[in-house]
Formats: structure tokens, C-alpha cells, sequence
């Protein structure tokens, strides 16, 4: 337990020297984001895109309601056969719906495609505009401050966010800040 710890303890104090001699900066990769119209008109794009599926998917699954709702009003009068054949339709329904919603909103589904169709060019312009600033000043590590948790403090004279955003063609706004 004890080498564990010296270890650790050595490791932290090495890796702390380390980042000391380090340049580093941060940018808010949201803050950025606010910045680039494309992005909020692909965001807006891609939100009414998804409400139209949602409607979709909520539609089919009102008919199957009604449907099993009929078929309990109706139960007692059913022959087996007939019972069985509206089950069978019931739960035929519920799987295509569940399919479609795998289809448009799942992973590697049709909503996932669309987003990386549109935002995926976005974030290479923001990912290219960091590595150009990191080049220029020689910044050896850049963090998103965007995942608010891992930031405890982080010194303003750090945030390249503003830089990123002039070196997009675009005016940073302070308004938009968090």
C-alpha cells in the first residue's frame, strides 16, 4: 500500500513539473459554436427534423392504442382464431414501430447520420481554427471548457475562445457567453 501511494505520489509530482513547463490555453467549444450560424440553422434543422419523426413514431403509437383498446372492448366476442390474429397485428405494430424508431433515431440511424452530415463540417472549421491558433502561439495543450466539470478555475487570460472565433471570419459577441 505504501509504494502505491509513493508511486502515486511521485507520478503526480512529475506529471505536475510536466504541465508546469507545458503552454496551455482553453477554448469554449460552445461559446465558439454560438458564434457560427450554420450551426444554429443545422441545430434548428436538425431538432425539426426530429420532432417530424417524433409525431411520426407518437402517431403509430396512438393507432396501436386504439387498436388494443378495440381489441379489449371486443375480447370476449372473438372467437380463439380471430383473438389470435388481432394479438399477432397488435404485436406486429409495436415491432415496426420500435424498428422505425431504431431507424431514424438509434445509433447509426437516420437522425445520427443527418447530424454528422451537418454539424460534422462545422466542428473540422472549429477543430482546424484551434490547431491553427495552438501552431501560432505554440500552445502545446488547448482543453474545451465546454465540460464544465473538469474545470474547477481556469484563468480568463487562458481562453483562446474569442481567437478561435476571429480566425472563423466571425465577431465575437459577449452577449452569448454563459
Amino acid at each position: 500500500m505504501k509504494k502505491i501511494l509513493m508511486i502515486t505520489a511521485v507520478l503526480a509530482l512529475t506529471l505536475s513539473v510536466g504541465f508546469a513547463q507545458q503552454k496551455l490555453a482553453y477554448v469554449n467549444s460552445e461559446y465558439v459554436l454560438k458564434h457560427i450560424p450554420e450551426y444554429a440553422a443545422a441545430q434548428k434543422q436538425l431538432d425539426d427534423l426530429s420532432t417530424k419523426w417524433q409525431e411520426e413514431v407518437d402517431g403509430k403509437y396512438a393507432e396501436i392504442e386504439r387498436l388494443y383498446k378495440a381489441y379489449q372492448n371486443d375480447q370476449t366476442l372473438l372467437n380463439d382464431d380471430m383473438r389470435r390474429r388481432r394479438e399477432d397485428e397488435i404485436v406486429n405494430k409495436e415491432r415496426e414501430v420500435k424498428d422505425l424508431q431504431r431507424k431514424r433515431f438509434g445509433f447509426e440511424g437516420e437522425l445520427f447520420k443527418q447530424r454528422a452530415q451537418l454539424i460534422q463540417p462545422i466542428q473540422q472549421r472549429l477543430t482546424k481554427a484551434i490547431q491553427d491558433i495552438a501552431a501560432a502561439e505554440s500552445l502545446d495543450l488547448i482543453l474545451d471548457r465546454s465540460t464544465e466539470a473538469t474545470f474547477l478555475f481556469a484563468n480568463p487570460t487562458l481562453d483562446k475562445s474569442n481567437a478561435v472565433i476571429t480566425k472563423l471570419g466571425y465577431k465575437p459577441n459577449p452577449k452569448l457567453a454563459d
